[in-house]
């Protein structure tokens, strides 16, 4: 019998132009790809409709392939998915492990007691857990087009990345129920990367170190939806951050691919700065070809990656 193949995905996200710590995420994933026979699969995320920019999508493959950067299959479109996130949004309604949630942003933070672990940010307090009896109950009595919520379950969850160790949440303290389809009737990140993800037979995510608290709520729709043999091996990336040791913005200065292309830069120049914050050590400009010969995914760097763009001098990428 032939093994399942293994596969992981680049996922860009058509809400601005891709940067420095986007592509190094995305490089670090491809190496691993191409140095271990694994599928590459492109999907665009792009259910984030306010935060869309037209055009960022087509950009974004402009920038992969500029750097050498290619996939097996794809791209796919999140917007093109709506069937699939629809079903799986209805077994968990049907399961009783999805409520409505008519509670604005201001209102969850109002009445929450304790912020969420990493950003402050307000742990839902379970306002509307059992206050209605459907989604259509909750927009009559509201008057409001309500959200829904996973309702997490108590207890710890816990897993091993291959990069931060293991790692234990109390999702229903730490994290508390979170939105899986939004009152404007999209689905949220998680569910819907969770869909995708077991739908493209995705077993390896390797993505930045911002998400890993997402593992612990993706797992639980995994385990709800029936899918925990399709839970993925799950890898986070240290942040590219400033000085200020936020994660990159505007206000540290242009970090576009785009802008380093239009100024002058060559691939090899980014591909030589991308591959230090990767832990190799190569000359001012390389091909993608270079990078595949010494790659090393045990020298990556276990700390944050600090991005001065004034240090990034476009005659000597170092």
């Amino acid at each position: 019998m032939n093994e399942a193949p293994v596969i992981t995905r680049l996922a860009p996200s058509p809400t601005g132009a891709l940067h420095l710590g986007n592509a190094r995420t995305f490089l670090f994933n491809w190496l691993l790809a191409r140095t271990r026979g694994w599928r590459v699969v492109l999907r665009i995320e792009d259910i984030d409709g306010p935060r869309i920019k037209p055009g960022a999508g087509d950009a974004a493959l402009a920038d992969l392939r500029w750097l050498g950067i290619d996939w097996d299959d794809g791209p796919v479109y999140q917007s093109t998915r709506s069937e699939h996130y629809a079903g799986a949004i209805d077994q968990l309604i049907g399961q009783g492990d999805a409520y409505p949630c008519v509670c604005t942003r201001r209102e969850v933070d109002l009445a929450a007691s304790a912020p969420h672990v990493d950003d402050g940010s307000a742990v839902y307090p379970g306002t509307c857990c059992g206050r209605f009896e459907s989604v259509a109950e909750a927009a009559r009595v509201s008057g409001r087009e309500p959200a829904l919520r996973f309702h997490v379950p108590e207890g710890a969850v816990s897993f091993v990345d291959t990069v931060a160790g293991e790692r234990t949440f109390d999702v229903a303290q730490q994290l508390g129920d979170f939105v899986i389809r939004k009152a404007d009737q999209t689905p949220a990140y998680q569910l819907a990367v969770v869909v995708d993800d077991a739908d493209m037979g995705i077993s390896q995510v390797v993505r930045g170190g911002d998400l890993i608290d997402s593992t612990p709520r993706q797992m639980l729709l995994y385990r709800a939806l029936g899918w925990v043999n399709r839970i993925p091996t799950y890898t986070h990336l240290p942040l590219v951050v400033g000085p200020d040791g936020r994660r990159l913005a505007k206000r540290h200065g242009d970090s576009r691919l785009s802008h380093y292309r239009d100024a002058g830069a060559s691939p090899g120049q980014v591909l030589s700065l991308l591959a230090g914050w990767c832990g190799m050590s190569t000359e001012a400009n390389v091909t993608i070809t270079d990078l595949l010969r010494v790659f090393d995914p045990s020298r990556l760097p276990h700390g944050p990656i600090v991005f001065d763009a004034r240090a990034f001098d476009l005659s000597r990428t170092t």
